[in-house]
């Protein structure tokens, strides 16, 4: 259920960021930043801190080779689902919103890998260890 969570919550970060529907940040940010320019600016921090801490520990845990290879993975899969006739790619929404789930299970895997490895391996990892 925690890894489900943690993806979600990533989910949920690229989601408020960016989407093709009119309730995302970079759009209400866009109309808004002349009258609401400290609550764009507040709202713009929280979700750095959320990238941030997503972004530091997906590199922490996966780096950027395991990241690459969730996300060939995961286009790999589209790419099964398009040649099966299952998926269509000539609407650019749901082009968008295969992105944000792309990058959702990348930094879902990334945020949950740790764990994951902790349980199939029962090995600590040395971030996990008290001196």
């Amino acid at each position: 259920m925690g890894i489900f969570l943690r993806w979600m919550f990533a989910f949920g970060l690229l989601a408020l960021t960016y989407n093709p529907t009119e309730i995302n940040f970079v759009r209400w940010a866009y109309w808004n930043y002349q009258t609401h320019l400290s609550v764009a600016v507040f709202m713009g921090l929280l979700l750095t801190i959320g990238y941030i801490i997503y972004l530091r520990a997906t590199l922490r845990s996966i780096g950027p080779f395991g990241m690459a290879l969730v996300l060939s993975v995961i286009a790999s899969l589209l790419w099964v689902l398009f040649d099966f006739g299952l998926l269509h790619l000539d609407n650019t929404t749901v082009n968008v919103w295969l992105g944000i789930f792309a990058l959702s299970v990348v930094l879902g895997v990334g945020l949950s890998w740790s764990h994951v490895r902790r349980h199939l391996a029962g090995q600590s990892d040395v971030d996990d260890v008290d001196e």
